[in-house]
């Protein structure tokens, strides 16, 4: 494990935006690499986006699935309804570059509640006490509402040989 960092085939993204409850084409999962953005912000009861939310996310999961190399970006926002303070929002990139055998994760603005969770607040709240231990943890967020990592993925052969 080790801090979240940019996959190396960033540079090479074209990007395919997405708006609430929008459904990507089937044809995406033959791209490679697989950059995409969603927007989630109205997973909402009232007015059906928590439904427009569930339905489309099966189909964003599966062209996903194929692809050696993936870097998703999204924006997450769950409240009861319109106007209301979210239950839980954050924006979020993920990839994977299974060639490589990496991944990472990345959370920004992470809350609940409207209040800030992260390690980002942790090395907030350690540092004046446990300046070792915010020091070290600042390496996986420094930033209120911030937490990411790079993780080893295992041996894929079709992506492997596929380079």
């Amino acid at each position: 494990m080790s801090p979240f960092a940019e996959p190396g085939f960033a540079a090479d993204c074209t990007w395919h935006e997405f708006g609430e409850g929008e459904q990507p084409p089937l044809w995406l999962m033959f791209t490679d690499p697989l950059c995409v953005e969603y927007s989630k912000r109205d997973i909402t009861v009232d007015d059906g986006g928590a439904l427009r939310f569930l339905v489309a996310e099966p189909s964003r999961f599966a062209i996903a699935m194929l692809t050696c190399h993936y870097y998703q970006k999204d924006h997450w926002s769950v409240q009861s309804t319109q106007g209301a303070t979210p239950w839980v929002t954050w924006d979020g990139q993920y990839w994977w570059d299974k060639a490589a055998r990496r991944a990472g994760a990345r959370l920004t603005n992470f809350r609940i509640d409207g209040h800030t969770v992260g390690i980002g607040d942790a090395v907030a709240a350690l540092e004046p006490v446990f300046p070792d231990v915010a020091r070290a943890l600042s390496d996986y967020g420094q930033a209120a509402g911030e937490t990411g990592l790079t993780v080893s993925l295992p041996y894929d052969l079709r992506c492997a040989l596929a380079g």
